[in-house]
């Protein structure tokens, strides 16, 4: 099968093919978008690269992303209005073994450790946040390395996760066997219960999550078929194609096309 799944598929036959839609991004915010991948590829490697599709052979675009497969984080230059911590997505994840060598040096080189150093199922883990404000776990998960998890926050974690699984397709399973997530491109999709109020992430440190259809007007089929509509409707950028939702709890989500 292809990375790009046949969203048809999904809009056809429903979840019983458990069809997952590829994720494709990370969209953080930081005000200086060079900088912030440094400090990434730095801490969590990757490689650090520009926009490379549709035009750009004509088009040299700055460096503001940083690459980890065929996944990638990346960055709108600007003022974030606030981190990650109180929207619905409470953090990012990253698999590295070293977890306390990794957090030394990113906090010396200007990130916070939030907490201690903690077992989580045999794992260790340990909390950060970025320079920028995004909170980001470390975990020593030898089963998926680079990008990890994305941990969303919802006032009802297991109606959001379902809300997930109709538009996205995938399989809820119970990762490490204690919570409830699904896979996408081994990026872990994780929700937890919400302490308080949960406010939108758009213009956050953490501003949206990207996933990658093949065909967006098969995929607008898929949001009419759970009454879901698109924020942005779907439209050229850059040689690809682009749209916006929104998820549960005020999360912003974009829909590109790459073909």
């Amino acid at each position: 099968m292809t990375k790009f799944t046949l969203l048809i598929c999904v809009a056809l036959f429903g979840n019983t093919l458990n069809a997952a839609v590829p994720y494709d991004h990370i969209h953080l915010t930081a005000n200086n978008a060079e900088e912030a991948v440094n400090w990434y590829v730095k801490h969590f490697g990757g490689s650090a690269g520009a926009f490379n599709r549709g035009d750009a052979d004509r088009v040299e675009y700055p460096t503001d992303r940083v690459f980890y497969g065929d996944l990638s984080v990346i960055f709108f230059e600007r003022e974030p209005t606030g981190g990650s911590v109180g929207t619905g997505v409470d953090h990012i994840g990253f698999s590295m073994p070293n977890i306390e060598q990794i957090t030394a040096s990113a906090v010396a080189d200007g990130a916070t450790q939030i907490g201690g150093f903690v077992e989580f199922s045999g794992m260790q883990i340990a909390f950060i946040e970025d320079p920028w404000g995004t909170k980001i776990e470390l975990i020593d998960d030898p089963e998926t390395r680079g990008i990890h998890h994305i941990h969303l926050s919802s006032s009802d974690p297991d109606g959001a996760l379902m809300w997930y699984q109709n538009i996205f397709g995938g399989e809820i399973v119970q990762w490490k066997g204690t919570l409830p997530a699904i896979n996408y491109s081994d990026v872990w999709l994780i929700v937890a219960r919400a302490n308080g109020e949960v406010v939108p992430t758009q213009g956050r440190s953490m501003d949206h999550l990207g996933w990658a259809a093949e065909s967006l007007d098969d995929f607008g089929q898929t949001l009419m078929n759970n009454n879901v509509d698109f924020t942005m409707e779907p439209r050229a950028f850059r040689g690809i194609r682009i749209s916006f939702i929104e998820g549960p709890d005020g999360v912003r989500i974009e829909v590109v096309e790459p073909n």
